[in-house]
């Protein structure tokens, strides 16, 4: 397998290029041919670590049968964590783009927006442990089956995979997800507000303009308690992946319809791989002004097959959301093959049909 281990680098340069000399494929690795090396990381050095007491942990040997860590005050561990949540929560009160959900589609969908520093990125997930499905294959067990070509994703990510004929197999699905998310969350321009849900849209005259959130366990218990209102986040597009199971799932086209933005929501059909790959990708769309669904819920609002444990899907569509979020918000995109030069093979794993209803 080939790794592209330059290819943060290479999107990052890419992103905002657009000529005819400068051939970037996305993901890739090279320009023209030219491998690109990794950028160095510059260490990242604190006020609080350059004093004399911070010199004597520095040196420290890791003895473990002496080992002592640093004093620290209980209200200095209670101000940090606080200070930081707060500030995100203000930086991400209006936003560029809020991701509802953190499965496979979600994850991959931020990890893609991500790549242009200048887009400010929250995440909502209801659960402590965002991840979604993806931490596991079908029926509880280990491996991950991705079908071709959306493998090119995982070179990126520099997953490592079993590669068959059709497909590849990562042999503990954790590798993906870890991977992803960890990537993804180095990344200056995001916020994951992980066991916060999305209770509500905020709507203004036919347009999503955002989400209404709370604490997860708050929105869970409306019925046994009162007197505890939301808050609110403000976004240019708002990207529902909130899959189809759990008492989450499909809450943005559920309240869609329920509001009459949309006329129905009839579930997905039965389990059909093949079919259900390509639907999911084909049909990832802004669903109405502002509002992007993606992943398993697109399944739940066309009445499309079920897809059982393959990934490939999951990544693409989320990836296709992401481009459709940065040409709703005017920037370089692969929906209109400015974002680098040509549209990629991962993104075009569905024929090009019209965007007509999946039950057609």
């Amino acid at each position: 397998m080939a790794a592209c281990a330059a290819s943060r680098c290479a999107v990052n340069v890419g992103a905002f290029v657009n000529t005819e000399s400068s051939k970037l494929s996305f993901g890739a690795s090279s320009v023209n041919g030219v491998r690109i090396a990794a950028a160095p990381r510059p260490a990242v050095v604190s006020q609080e670590t350059t004093g004399p007491r911070a010199a004597l942990y520095s040196d420290a040997q890791y003895d473990l049968n002496n080992y002592k860590f640093a004093p620290i005050k209980e209200a200095i561990v209670a101000r940090e964590m606080t200070r930081r949540y707060m500030t995100d929560m203000i930086t991400h009160a209006d936003t560029d783009v809020v991701v509802v959900g953190a499965g496979s589609a979600g994850l991959c969908c931020a990890y893609e927006l991500s790549k242009n520093p200048n887009v400010k990125v929250a995440i909502v997930e209801q659960s402590v442990s965002p991840g979604g499905g993806a931490w596991l294959g079908g029926q509880l067990f280990s491996a991950m089956v991705v079908r071709k070509p959306a493998h090119r994703f995982l070179d990126e990510l520099e997953v490592p995979y079993d590669e068959m004929e059709d497909y590849v197999v990562i042999k503990h699905a954790a590798l993906f997800t870890s991977t992803v998310m960890s990537k993804l969350l180095a990344r200056p321009n995001v916020k994951l507000f992980n066991a916060v849900a999305a209770e509500d849209l905020i709507i203004k005259e036919g347009r999503v303009g955002g989400v209404v959130t709370n604490w997860a366990l708050v929105a869970q218990n409306h019925n046994t308690q009162s007197c505890m209102d939301p808050n609110v986040m403000e976004a240019k597009v708002v990207v529902s992946s909130c899959g189809h199971d759990g008492p989450f799932g499909a809450t943005g086209v559920k309240r869609l319809k329920s509001v009459g933005m949309i006329d129905s929501v009839p579930g997905m059909k039965c389990l059909d791989m093949n079919t259900a790959e390509d639907a999911i990708v084909r049909f990832t769309r802004e669903v109405v002004p502002g509002m992007i669904v993606t992943g398993m819920e697109v399944a739940e609002i066309d009445g499309s097959p079920r897809m059982g444990p393959t990934f490939g899907a999951m990544m693409v569509s989320g990836q296709k959301a992401a481009h459709l979020a940065l040409k709703a918000l005017g920037l370089p995109n692969e929906i209109d093959g400015n974002f680098v030069s040509g549209v990629h093979t991962e993104l075009v794993l569905a024929s090009a049909e019209d965007e007509t209803s999946a039950t057609a």
